[in-house]
């Protein structure tokens, strides 16, 4: 057994061979935190853990109170987005106007391909949750807020754009949820409510919003796959909000026009008052080629700032 001096002496160079490890550990990178609000995916990206609501700021972005929800921003207004638990998010809101919002919060608008990585998780399952649809966990099944103001009436005074911008739309009991009210419609990363409750945009030229809302999560493709590309990016109504990204690869702000077959494909943005045949045949088309290239079903109304496709 070593004398009591020796032992001494080992543990001392012990004790020195550990602080020369420390410094070398502390240095080691550390992953930069996401800012609050904010969740990572995969350390490749920040996205906002709830659906987006927002401030209007002063000239200089001191806050001057919250927008409402229920209402677009005025074409003036300074917006800033937030990513808050437990408020009514943002609807009624272009698509130009949400990627302002989130440059204004030093974010931007989540990528196609970024939107999708952080709705199905590391599992890359069809829902936020797993592979299957499970009731109860998103806000999918609520009630029709246009059907409880208007019961069967058709026509632009329930699908025209002032209708469909309607204030007391979203304030209707069933309709959208305050953001994280459904624990359990979260991503493996800790977003939430990115299937159900309100569309969202993505930062897609050609104007893209994913995931449904609390009435639809069904019919353009299921849970995190669903996908519209029918309108242009000024389009706005009570189903369609947005969350933001930052960090990971934005996206040119003036990329991405759509591609044309055989190089071109002309578009029509929808007018108040025009119908389908009346659009097919200024263009000397068809109702039915325009719904096939456009990918709608031609018993559904089109509304005022939806965009179609004319094939040549």
């Amino acid at each position: 057994m070593p004398s009591a001096p020796r032992r001494l002496a080992i543990v001392a160079l012990a004790a020195l061979a550990l602080a020369a490890l420390l410094p070398a550990a502390q240095a080691a990178p550390k992953k930069p935190a996401c800012p609050a609000g904010m969740v990572s995916v995969g350390g490749r990206f920040c996205i906002d853990a709830f659906e987006a609501s927002l401030d209007l700021v002063d000239a200089k972005g001191r806050t001057l109170r919250k927008h409402s929800p229920y209402t677009t921003p005025g074409a003036d207004a300074r917006i800033v987005a937030r990513s808050r638990r437990a408020v009514v998010p943002q609807a009624h809101i272009s698509q130009e106007q949400a990627a302002a919002a989130c440059e204004s919060a030093g974010k931007r608008l989540c990528t196609d391909d970024e939107w999708l990585a952080a709705c199905r998780g590391k599992s890359s399952g069809a829902y936020p949750y797993g592979d299957e649809h499970e009731a109860g966990r998103c806000n999918d099944k609520g009630v029709s807020p246009l059907r409880t103001l208007h019961g069967a009436a058709e026509g632009l005074e329930v699908f025209g754009m002032e209708a469909m911008n309607d204030p007391r739309l979203n304030q209707i009991a069933g309709t959208v949820a305050k953001t994280g009210q459904f624990k359990k419609c979260k991503t493996t990363a800790g977003a939430f409510d990115m299937v159900g409750n309100l569309h969202e945009w993505t930062a897609d030229a050609n104007g893209t919003f994913r995931g449904g809302y609390y009435l639809d999560t069904e019919i353009n493709g299921s849970g995190c796959d669903y996908v519209t590309k029918a309108h242009n990016t000024k389009y706005r109504d009570y189903s369609i909000g947005f969350r933001c990204c930052r960090g990971g690869k934005a996206v040119p702000k003036n990329g991405g026009s759509k591609a044309k077959p055989g190089g071109g494909v002309r578009t029509h943005v929808v007018e108040s008052g025009q119908t389908l045949s009346g659009i097919a045949q200024r263009y000397g088309s068809s109702v039915d080629a325009i719904c096939e290239a456009s990918g709608i079903d031609k018993k559904s109304p089109i509304v005022p700032g939806q965009e179609l496709i004319i094939p040549e």
